[in-house]
């Protein structure tokens, strides 16, 4: 009987204030769908990071058999390689450093294509590509010692500053992130106020049943709970709804569009996705169940 009040209550709630409910849905339809896709975009902004280097690193191409560079008359030898991690690791403008071999390099090359490269005629092999050292420096402003330090080092094909590469790329994934983040921080202040109204209303419109369970003693919860479900409806809805809106997003725009342009990149896939709704689903009850908690005590006094 208890069971049947409550759901009755909830049924009334949604109807007597559709307009505000529906006004709340589509502000977190917006707000949520806009944190997810600063989720998505920071994701994005990390695995072109761990592709291509921060805008911190120097990429530093070794010589390799038929190379481009007239400088280079072969394979780099390993005193060459021991020469150029010595100058590597005197320099003052350095932080950190690794090498990457060819099987490392080829690795990423087929994880980007998604191919195997496999096979005599294969477009690409392993031995088609260069060994590489990949300098993180202290300063992105203090580059110029390191990078003279060593392109003209024997066993040296070219040195490339990531920045010139990455740095754009990160700029325009990171203003995007962070519109959509703080876009998202104006809607869910409306949607905050938004609830407050709703519970206002929906509690003015109940005064009477309030009023007659508080004298025959019904504990607080249970005065509160309708309006607990109501807020857990509109933000399973909104939830949902940018769910919905996301996977559209990544369908329709990274691996339709996206990934055929700008093959290159390391795009976010579906794992991605899943961590955004993940983040959305968990935000968006709060949202709306701590508000009501909250608000609920003041304005049916219970």
């Amino acid at each position: 009987m208890q069971l049947r009040y409550v759901y009755s209550e909830l049924g009334q709630g949604l109807r007597r204030n559709l307009s505000m409910h529906i006004a709340v849905v589509l502000t977190l339809f917006v707000s949520l769908t806009l944190v997810g896709l600063g989720v998505v975009l920071n994701q994005q902004a990390a695995r072109t990071a761990d592709q291509w280097g921060s805008e911190l690193q120097i990429a530093v191409f070794l010589c390799r058999e038929r190379d481009d560079n007239p400088a280079c008359t072969g394979e780099v030898t390993k005193p060459q390689k021991d020469a150029i991690q010595e100058v590597v690791e005197e320099n003052p403008e350095v932080e950190s450093y690794y090498f990457e071999s060819k099987a490392e390099a080829f690795t990423k090359v087929k994880e980007l294509y998604d191919e195997d490269f496999e096979g005599a005629n294969a477009a690409l092999k392993q031995d088609d590509l260069a060994e590489s050292i990949w300098i993180t420096l202290k300063d992105p402003d203090e580059y110029k010692g390191i990078t003279s330090a060593v392109a003209g080092l024997d066993g040296v094909s070219k040195v490339q500053d990531q920045r010139n590469i990455v740095g754009p790329v990160l700029d325009s994934i990171d203003a995007m992130k962070w519109g959509a983040f703080l876009v998202a921080i104006f809607l869910v202040l409306a949607a905050l106020l938004l609830v407050a109204n709703t519970i206002r209303l929906a509690a003015f419109a109940r005064r009477k049943e309030i009023g007659i369970m508080r004298l025959v003693g019904a504990s607080t919860l249970y005065i509160a709970l309708p309006f607990l479900l109501e807020a857990l409806v509109t933000a399973m809805i909104g939830v949902g709804l940018a769910a919905g809106s996301l996977a559209a997003f990544m369908y329709f725009a990274v691996e339709q569009q996206f990934k055929n342009l700008l093959g290159f990149m390391p795009w976010v896939g579906w794992p991605e996705y899943l961590v955004a709704v993940l983040v959305v689903a968990i935000i968006g009850p709060l949202l709306t169940l701590l508000p009501t908690l909250a608000l609920t005590r003041k304005y049916l006094k219970v």
